[in-house]
């Protein structure tokens, strides 16, 4: 089908330029820079081995320098253990769990290389070929769906597709939640009568999390069947795991949780295996195999035909108890698998072997704004109804080729399947977040200005007399942005927000006390902004006392946050109106949706005002009497 051959060429145009990046980061580069990009664990040292399914082994590794540096091992990554001493001493693993600074590691070897034993051991992390063969395979197991005389016209992918409508029971099941408001009651009510297909657009303050879990458990009532529930980062399935579990469902998270926490902890599957009551009998047969691994090992090659013979009995009876191993592992995981009320994992790893052969009568996809469309195909062949949750007018999926992106790959299912079927939506309208102020003009630009401010949080103010929005144009000011190598930023600008913060705080100090002092973020699209930015406010003194409330970070890494004051450096100005990033207006509203009490944007009104949306907003601003120049600070 022509729908997925096109999704095929663009995962292929993606993968050709991850992988190429992937090289230009790790490819004849010192294992310090590898270290500090967060793609290797140097050095680092062995704390256990233990046998694991087939014939695989399991090696917990510690990193016992560096600790302290970020990292991108991931549950399920491709590494390579590797020594100082020889560049060619490489053994490939995968990745079974990350826990601080320790990760296990599954390699399919019944016992580690001799030059583990020696010098010092590093892992790198592999491209990760695993995410793009998952992908692939689903998107071609869609198009054999849908193709050909065996087509099925009732499914999900006939319906993905366009050839068929989504279907409702009439009337709506009705289970009235009194936790819920009125737009959320709908949701949950629309997604209980969904025979396929269900939309909660949630914009951000909307609730949409607390929906998802009351609609999750009032269908587990209805339908008294299993439901996975997948997102496309740990970090967001982590949260939906301990909203889940807090709402006293029994929830299993498949995966390794990216957030370390006891609670999380025990509702992995090894957990909830360890708690087993016939783990004992596992332990013991597996010790047994284990033991005559060890005798084994003891018969080097170089011995006589007797001791061969001898050592390869002793493999043979190791690999017929593992056999044994392996079935009550797999009768231990069923048991816990089939008793769980909610599975929860990532896009990807939906489709892990211990629950790669299950179907589910309902799949959750969260965040699916921001999935890639080829993985949320994965979880989506599991399932014959689908319940698409987040908000395309926030960040889209990170795509790594400019060229996929443009040719369609930043469009994701949601934002088509909500295009399709207006029917099948339910916008999520009362937010509970921000001033009134703060919240219009994304209503306005974005959802049809059908926002309301939840009267809790719609007049909230940091003290009498303050304005909730302000957009300061610094024209005229000569605040020139700098660029070095696709690097932009603007220290004038940066200057001229630290002197209008330091002000504003002084001002909200004398209103709070220092244990109820407001949050702070300082937000910029560009990282040469924010390494401009976080100096000046870690070195002003007038912070000191203030500083532990103060975040300064990008738009991405403000995705899912809020703070009570929110700035915003647009950095931009130049006479040639050139604006790049700031073009992506979803990530505006990503940006200016953080704010509760309190949000100000610095930029240079005559570079944005080509854009409709900036000249927009600055009207917008005028409108309600929050905008001012540059100038009117100057002389404070």
């Amino acid at each position: 089908m022509e729908y997925f051959k096109t999704l095929q060429e663009l995962l292929k145009i993606e993968r050709d330029e991850d992988f190429r990046q992937y090289q230009e980061l790790t490819e004849r580069i010192p294992v310090a820079i590898r270290r500090a990009n967060g793609l290797s664990w140097y050095p680092v040292a062995i704390r256990n081995t233990e046998l694991s399914r087939g014939d695989y082994m399991n090696v917990e590794f510690e990193r016992t320098t560096h600790q302290e540096l970020n990292h991108q091992f991931r549950f399920g990554a491709a590494v390579a253990l590797f020594s100082n001493h020889d560049p060619a001493d490489k053994i490939e693993g995968t990745i079974a769990n990350v826990t601080g600074s320790r990760c296990r590691v599954s390699f399919k070897v019944e016992e580690l290389p001799d030059w583990s034993r020696d010098g010092k051991l590093g892992l790198d992390l592999l491209f990760d070929n695993n995410s793009y063969n998952e992908m692939e395979r689903a998107l071609k197991e869609a198009s054999e769906t849908i193709a050909g005389p065996k087509a099925q016209t009732d499914n999900l992918v006939a319906l993905l597709t366009g050839i068929r409508k989504p279907a409702f029971d009439t009337p709506y099941h009705t289970y009235p939640i009194p936790a819920l408001n009125a737009m959320q009651q709908a949701a949950v009510h629309r997604i209980l009568a969904a025979k396929d297909l269900a939309i909660v657009h949630g914009p951000p303050g909307t609730g949409k999390t607390t929906t998802i879990v009351q609609a999750i458990k009032a269908l587990i009532k209805k339908e008294k069947q299993q439901i996975l529930v997948v997102a496309p980062s740990n970090t967001a399935v982590d949260l939906l795991t301990e909203k889940l579990a807090e709402a006293g469902l029994n929830v299993l998270r498949i995966g390794n949780p990216a957030r370390v926490s006891t609670r999380l902890q025990t509702m992995t599957l090894d957990s909830k295996m360890a708690a087993h009551t016939d783990i004992k009998n596992f332990k013991a047969l597996k010790k047994q195999a284990s033991e005559y691994k060890n005798m084994a090992h003891k018969y080097k090659r170089n011995f006589g035909r007797a001791e061969q013979e001898q050592r390869k009995a002793l493999f043979n009876e190791a690999h017929k108890i593992m056999k044994e191993v392996e079935q009550l592992e797999q009768y231990i995981a069923n048991q816990v698998i089939n008793s769980a009320d909610v599975i929860t994992a990532t896009l990807v790893s939906s489709n892990h072997y211990t629950i790669r052969q299950i179907k589910f009568g309902t799949v959750f996809i969260d965040e699916a704004g921001q999935a890639l469309e080829p993985a949320t195909w994965i979880p989506i062949l599991k399932a014959h109804k689908l319940i698409l949750a987040g908000d395309h007018c926030q960040l889209p999926p990170t795509i790594k080729s400019h060229e996929a992106a443009r040719k369609g790959l930043n469009t994701t299912l949601m934002e088509k399947a909500t295009r399709l079927y207006p029917e099948a939506v339910t916008l999520l309208e009362e937010q509970y977040r921000m001033h009134t102020q703060i919240m219009e003009f994304s209503s306005r630009v974005f959802y049809d200005g059908r926002l309301t401010a939840n009267v809790q949080v719609s007049t909230q103010i940091l003290f009498p007399g303050d304005q909730p929005f302000v957009f300061i144009d610094t024209s005229g000011c000569g605040f020139d942005e700098k660029q070095e190598d696709y690097n932009i930023s603007n220290s004038e600008e940066a200057l001229f927000l630290l002197k209008h913060l330091r002000s504003y705080v002084s001002m909200v100090a004398e209103q709070q006390q220092l244990d109820s002092f407001p949050s702070i973020g300082i937000i910029s699209p560009y990282q040469e902004q924010i390494k401009t930015l976080e100096p000046l406010i870690v070195q002003d003194d007038s912070m000191g006392i203030y500083r532990k409330n103060i975040t300064v970070n990008t738009i991405d890494s403000f995705q899912g946050q809020e703070r009570d004051i929110i700035y915003i450096s647009l950095t931009r100005s130049n006479t040639e109106q050139k604006i790049g990033f700031l073009s992506d207006i979803r990530r505006m509203n990503v940006a200016m949706t953080r704010a509760r009490k309190k949000l100000v944007i610095i930029g240079d009104g005559s570079t944005l005002s080509k854009s409709d949306f900036y000249l927009n907003l600055m009207h917008y601003a005028e409108e309600i009497g929050a905008y001012h120049s540059a100038w009117s600070f100057m002389a404070d």
